[in-house]
Formats: C-alpha cells, structure tokens, sequence
C-alpha cells in the first residue's frame, strides 16, 4: 500500500479517535443527496454551536471505535455518513434536528452521548432539551419557588399587621 495513502488513514482514525475523546457527544448523520451548498451551510451552522462535522470513510470509524473500545454503532455504519462531534450533550442536536425537517435528505442514524450508544429515536428525544446551563436554571428556579412563595406570604401578613396597627 502507497505510505502516503496509509499515513494519511492512520491520521483520519487519530483524528476521530481525538473527536471521540474530547466531545461529549457523536452523531452519525446520512447525507446522502445534498449538495455541495447544504454540507457548507450545515458545517457553517454547527461551527457556531461549537461542534463540526466530518466525513470519514465507514471502515476507518469502525476501526476508531474499536480502538476507543467503543461498541454498539457498527449497525448504523452503512452507507454515505458523516460524523458530527459536539463538545456538549445536546448542543448541536437541536440544530441537527431541525436541519433534518428542512432537508429531506438528512436523516440522524444514532451516536454516542456520552460514551453510551444512542439510537435516532433517543437522539430526537435528547434535542428537545434545554443545555445543562438549562437544565440547572430549571432546577433551580424549582427550589427557589417554594421560598420566594414564602417570603412573599411572609411580607404580605407583615403588610397586613402594620396596616391593622
């Protein structure tokens, strides 16, 4: 085999690997059909939302995620696919979905979030819901209700008493 074609494949599974390592979450998406124009404005949109996309070919993944000791995609690994990495759980999930209504031939296969494998169904699932800033905001708006709710009964029967004094 030519070295120049062997360092170049030992590179593309290094780089994956390196992907796998530092993002939370992987999302195996079929591209098969679009154009030139919808893959630069979909690797446009994920670069806002810190993640990026890439397309691998289906062995060198394969071979990625064994040596990330990482098993349970290898169905979905057939076919023209890409690999979208993004540094949070649902980050880019949201956009993916999204860009999935508007472009008919994009369809999300499944992936990884963290470390665990994800079918489409789950993925669609995870991109209904809010970042983990998000998801803290919620939690602690939840805790705080009861004591605003508190305070404020606790003001009005003050307000009460120095109106009846």
């Amino acid at each position: 085999m030519n070295q120049n074609a062997l360092a170049s494949k030992k590179a593309a599974v290094k780089e994956i690997c390196d992907g796998l390592k530092e993002n939370a979450t992987l999302v195996v998406v079929s591209y098969q059909g679009f154009t030139v124009a919808e893959m630069s404005e979909l690797r446009h949109k994920l670069a806002e939302k810190d993640s990026r996309l890439g397309v691998y070919k289906n062995t060198l993944v394969a071979k990625a995620l064994k040596e990330s000791n990482i098993s349970g995609l290898d169905d979905i690994l057939n076919g023209p696919n890409a690999l979208v990495f993004s540094k949070t759980e649902t980050g880019a999930l949201a956009l993916l979905r999204k860009f999935a209504r508007q472009h008919e031939n994009m369809k999300l296969r499944g992936g990884l979030v963290d470390g665990t494998p994800v079918d489409e169904k789950t993925l669609l699932e995870l991109s209904k819901l809010p970042d983990k800033n998000g998801m803290y905001s919620m939690f602690l708006s939840c805790l705080n209700a009861p004591i605003t709710k508190f305070a404020a009964t606790i003001k009005a029967l003050a307000d009460k008493q120095g109106a009846a004094a």
